[in-house]
């Protein structure tokens, strides 16, 4: 089973139970199983909402960094920090890029978001204009949405342009 398969069973597994616990407690009427049918359905559903975030934010990663021209591989340039979750409960770290070269040099940063077994959960692009030459800049990136549990921050890709 694929992480992000393991996850949405997980999370099945989990609204079940939930739904077990309190369908003890409901006043509705409704039987267990017919519960459980729609706190597992609400699961999967959540699931796949979680899945389709992810492939948006990787597709539109992969168009900016492939509508660079000229662009060269910087991914020994770039430091990522940290990731500390801010009041919106979204991700961020600090991004450090040192420019190494003999020009003033712009880069995109591909920043990826992954669980504690690598799993991807969130990708984003950060843009660092106009780092002057033998100079290091500073950039923030923040994931796309609120990611929850323990959050690994990398580099996924970095263009020199």
């Amino acid at each position: 089973m694929t992480g992000r398969g393991a996850r949405g069973a997980s999370a099945v597994l989990v609204a079940m139970t939930m739904a077990i616990t309190a369908s003890a407690c409901s006043d509705d009427g409704d039987s267990a199983s017919s519960t459980v049918s729609k706190a597992a359905s609400a699961a999967s559903s959540a699931a796949s909402r979680g899945a389709d975030a992810v492939a948006s934010a990787t597709a539109a990663a992969g168009e900016k960094l492939n509508s660079i021209k000229d662009g060269v591989n910087a991914g020994g340039d770039v430091k990522a920090g940290a990731p500390v979750t801010d009041k919106d409960g979204r991700i961020t770290s600090k991004i450090t890029v040192a420019n190494g070269t003999g020009s003033t040099q712009s880069y995109a940063v591909q920043i990826n978001f992954k669980d504690p077994s690598g799993n991807l959960l969130d990708t984003v692009v950060v843009t660092v204009d106009d780092v002057g030459s033998k100079k290091t800049k500073d950039a923030t990136a923040r994931s796309n949405r609120k990611l929850d549990g323990d959050v690994k921050v990398e580099v996924g890709e970095a263009v020199r342009h």
